[in-house]
């Protein structure tokens, strides 16, 4: 790295002046502690073991030792006589450095001579202690030079003192205490960077309220989880203006950038100053590159000072393949990166990649984008290739880099073969910043002279992305089903000359206007219209069109699941799932699967799996940004749906807050709606109402899948607020799902409309059930036939297929029928079940979404406790003594738990509670 580099400021003056997070730099190292109980525990064990001289701290720079440090000594309290040594590179090579402050306390004549010295410091420590156990902080005990140490293991070694000893690695103290490491008599706690969950830990007890998991994300990948750095930018951040409170949660405007980060880039500067020349050169190279093969490296630098730079743990090679080499920590790239001026990117540029540009076809995405990165900050420099270009702006699509996918378009010429291809891109960018208008002007551009010069398949796909931006566009949806009409007619004119084209392009331009058919009318909900076709296209060869089987099959998931067929919906996910497998899975192919599949899921009723599919999704930085909100808003929807509002609040509030920073596919309306439902089933109708209020005001529209989503939480919320005009709109909506065949959700719907429902209700709730697969038609099967039966058996099977789903307020619901029905019946033993089995679910479900009409006997606490020792035989002489009351008290109790539960005898009462 150039010297102008390494003397570089800039901002601390301005940074000074900013208030910190959490009280100043000092915090910086201790607030990591938030999230190391477990460390300060082992560590505190290390330093009151009899057997031990203390315990040494080891991890990189900025992880929290010296704050692990210093909480330990808080821990043990006044009973502590503490004294903190700092080894620095001066006072490393003068004799006794360390402990200048305390030789300078001495008597004249004790510092003649090294025995002097240490008999003089020893009783000067005992004296201050006054009885204390002595403990020295040893901050970067490496540093120390070989006369203080040897005056600490005196002191180790006669139970004068112990130390606590901070260093990067253990091999890096002085040998003799390497020496005691090894032999286990100076114990060793190893702090490993934060991990995300911690990262989210810290975030949370530092700044309160909700913290979304963009801001997690996305802090934590860019500092690599190192607490120092993480507490530096988060303040950076704050005062940036990109750190936002949005309704209660904290989140990010923007992506992060590290380029102006004060703290980060001193914390990188510190650390690259240390590095020869070679290393420092290295690390220019791999920050523009991001990752160069081992041959081209040694080839430049020599194999030496790379397995040094691995060893230092500034590089990190992959072993399999082609070894390619990265630096370990990628905010060190990116703040390297925005140090060099355009002169040195292209000597750095010329120095790994030659001249020449590179092939195309053995460029990965990522080194793809990298290049193209490289060549655009070297603004002197000419361009991309146009072909290069179009590569490097997918890749970035892939990324979930639109705005890099848009500046990788504008080097492109309409005169350019690439051109056409390149507005699809913006097209497809734009749409992912969910600026619809936006990416349909983009495709405006392309005239008609370029239209008339496009083979059939770029010309089906120019008409595939100008519907898919219609769509989206308030008042053109409509206008799809035209455009489509004339595409396929223009088309049939192109290739009216069979030998003008190969047959597979023209079968494949074909099958791509026939997929934005299917899309559409999935879109709007028309699933009867395109079911068979769609089911004609899934036994075909995946291999003659595999994108088109696979958008194929996704339409056919939805259109089975929607359409009543949920179990094959299931078994189709599973079979796409095997298909993608066996591909790299392209992230908009993996996301159009995860978000069907996670429908399917979701009107299945496998709420649990809809949240290890969200769970499992990739969320690098980039895709935080524009798809996190997503992912939590798939959490938060499947707990909602499972019934269960505490564990929904907290992501779906998130969501809503990152969606109204950065809106995708008009989804904050399911993100209020949902948010809304979660909050009227914990009974609290102030925060309901108002998400209410929010989910009316918005404006557009989305798919049919996600505004019937937004539309039941919404009617579901005012059902359990008490709105009497719910159920007859649940009602027509009902009808409305029937005429077109969509049973699922009418199904779904009419389960709700039916608390407190009419035997015609209940009779067409079997009847939808019947064109139905799976547990949640058998659910609402056996509720319907238990209903219009009066059977409280139905109702109990019904409530245990609930069960099996953890479907907490179904299982009540049904529970609470089953009840009313056995004790007008004069059932009791199916009473007494349903009975004990509701007081079971009213410790977990908040709010029961139906009340037994007759009044129950509830038993007290006291004589369920009574009761649950009983049932286990304990006598009641035992059953006094272990609950401090008299043994006439037992009996009574007894009695009267008897009397409720309609039992004679103690072993009836084995497995009721």
């Amino acid at each position: 790295m150039s010297a102008e580099l390494l003397n570089r400021g800039g901002g601390g003056a301005a940074r000074a002046a900013a208030p910190d997070l959490v009280g100043g730099p000092s915090d910086r190292q201790t607030w990591s502690l938030l999230a190391r109980s477990q460390d300060l525990s082992r560590a505190t064990k290390h330093l009151e073991s009899p057997e031990s001289y203390g315990v040494v701290l080891t991890g990189e720079r900025g992880i929290g030792k010296s704050g692990l440090a210093r909480a330990v000594i808080s821990s043990l309290g006044p009973k502590i006589h503490s004294l903190q040594l700092r080894n620095t590179v001066a006072n490393g090579q003068t004799p006794y450095g360390c402990l200048g402050f305390l030789l300078a306390r001495l008597p004249s004549e004790a510092v003649s001579s090294p025995t002097g010295i240490l008999h003089a410091i020893t009783s000067l420590i005992r004296a201050e202690a006054a009885g204390r156990q002595t403990v020295f902080i040893v901050d970067n005990a490496g540093g120390m030079d070989p006369m203080s140490t040897g005056v600490l293991l005196n002191l180790m070694a006669t139970g004068t003192a112990k130390v606590i000893a901070t260093v990067q690695r253990s091999s890096d103290l002085p040998a003799d205490f390497h020496r005691l490491v090894l032999e286990e008599q100076l114990g060793e706690v190893h702090l490993n960077t934060l991990s995300e969950e911690q990262t989210k830990q810290v975030l949370g007890s530092v700044l309160g309220h909700y913290v979304s998991s963009t801001l997690v994300g996305s802090l934590h990948s860019a500092v690599g989880g190192n607490p120092m750095l993480l507490h530096a930018l988060l303040d950076e951040q704050r005062h940036s203006g990109n750190l936002v409170l949005n309704d209660s949660v904290w989140t990010l405007r923007d992506r992060i950038k590290l380029e102006g980060a004060t703290v980060v880039e001193d914390f990188v500067r510190s650390r690259l100053a240390r590095e020869p020349q070679a290393n420092r050169t290295v690390v220019e190279v791999l920050a523009c590159a991001q990752r160069a093969t081992l041959v081209d490296l040694a080839a430049i630098f020599g194999t030496e000072v790379l397995v040094e730079m691995e060893e230092s743990g500034l590089l990190t090679v992959d072993r399999n393949g082609e070894h390619w080499v990265s630096l370990r920590d990628a905010y060190v790239g990116e703040v390297v990166r925005g140090w060099l001026s355009t002169r040195r990117r292209r000597e750095l540029r010329l120095m790994l990649l030659g001249p020449k540009e590179p092939e195309l076809g053995g460029l990965a995405p990522q080194d793809l984008l990298s290049y193209a990165a490289w060549m655009h900050a070297c603004e002197d420099e000419p361009s991309p290739s146009p072909a290069h270009a179009l590569a490097a702006g997918r890749a970035a699509l892939d990324d979930y880099d639109p705005n890099f996918a848009i500046q990788c378009t504008l080097s492109l010429d309409p005169k350019d073969p690439e051109w056409v291809a390149g507005q699809r891109l913006k097209s497809a960018a734009y749409l992912m910043l969910d600026l619809p208008l936006h990416a349909a002007q983009a495709l405006d551009e392309v005239s008609e002279a370029h239209i008339a010069a496009l083979d059939p398949m770029e010309f089906a796909e120019v008409t595939a992305a100008k519907c898919q931006a219609m769509t989206w566009i308030d008042g053109r949806s409509a206008m799809v089903p035209g455009v489509i009409t004339a595409a396929s007619e223009t088309l049939e004119a192109m290739v009216s000359n069979p030998e003008a084209y190969a047959p597979e392009l023209i079968t494949r331009a074909r099958n791509r206007l026939l997929l934005c058919n299917y899309e559409y009318q999935a879109y709007m909900g028309e699933y009867a219209a395109v079911a068979e076709d769609l089911e004609k296209e899934l036994v075909k060869d995946p291999a003659d069109d595999r994108e088109h089987w696979l958008k194929s099959a996704f339409c056919l998931m939805e259109t089975r699941c929607v359409m009543g067929r949920e179990l094959e919906a299931q078994q189709l996910a599973r079979t796409v799932s095997r298909q993608l497998g066996n591909n790299d899975r392209p992230a908009q192919l993996e996301e159009s699967f995860a978000r069907e599949a996670f429908g399917v899921l979701l009107l299945s009723g496998q709420w649990r799996k809809c949240i290890e599919l969200m769970r499992r999704t990739p969320s690098t930085p980039s895709r935080l940004q524009y798809r996190g909100a997503i992912t939590e808003l798939g959490v938060g929807l499947a707990y909602a749906y499972a019934g269960k509002p505490s564990s929904a609040i907290e992501p779906l509030r998130s969501d809503a807050a990152q969606l109204e920073l950065r809106p995708a596919m008009n989804m904050v309306k399911v993100a209020y709606a949902a948010t809304a439902f979660a909050y009227a089933q914990l009974g609290n109708s102030l925060e309901a109402g108002r998400y209410l209020d929010l989910y009316r005001t918005c404006r557009g529209v989305g798919t049919y899948f996600s505004e019937s989503v937004a539309e039941f939480c919404a009617e579901m919320a005012g059902r359990w607020m008490g709105d009497p005009d719910v159920k007859p709109r649940l009602l027509a909506r009902v009808q409305q799902d029937i005429d077109k065949r969509r049973f699922t959700t009418a199904g779904i719907c009419l389960f709700g409309a039916t608390v407190e429902g009419t035997d015609a209700e209940y009779k067409l709730l079997e009847e939808i059930a019947e064109n139905r697969q799976g547990p949640l038609a058998q659910i609402a099967r056996d509720l319907a036939r238990g209903s219009l039966k009066r059977s409280s058996r139905s109702l109990l099977a019904a409530a245990d297929a609930a069960a099996a789903l953890d479907l907490l307020v179904v299982e009540a619901r049904c529970v609470a029928m089953a009840l009313d029905f056995a004790r007008n019946a004069g059932e009791t033993t199916a009473a007494r079940t349903a009975q004990l089995r509701l007081e079971r679910l009213e410790q977990s479900v908040s709010a029961l979404p139906i009340q037994p009409r007759s009044d129950a006997p509830v038993l007290t606490e006291r004589e369920r406790q009574i009761a649950k020792l009983a049932g286990k035989g304990v006598s009641n002489r035992e059953i006094a003594m272990d609950i401090g009351v008299s043994v006439r008290t037992v009996e009574g109790h007894l009695y009267q738990v008897f009397t409720k539960l309609g039992v004679s005898s103690r072993g009836e009462l084995n497995g009721l509670l």
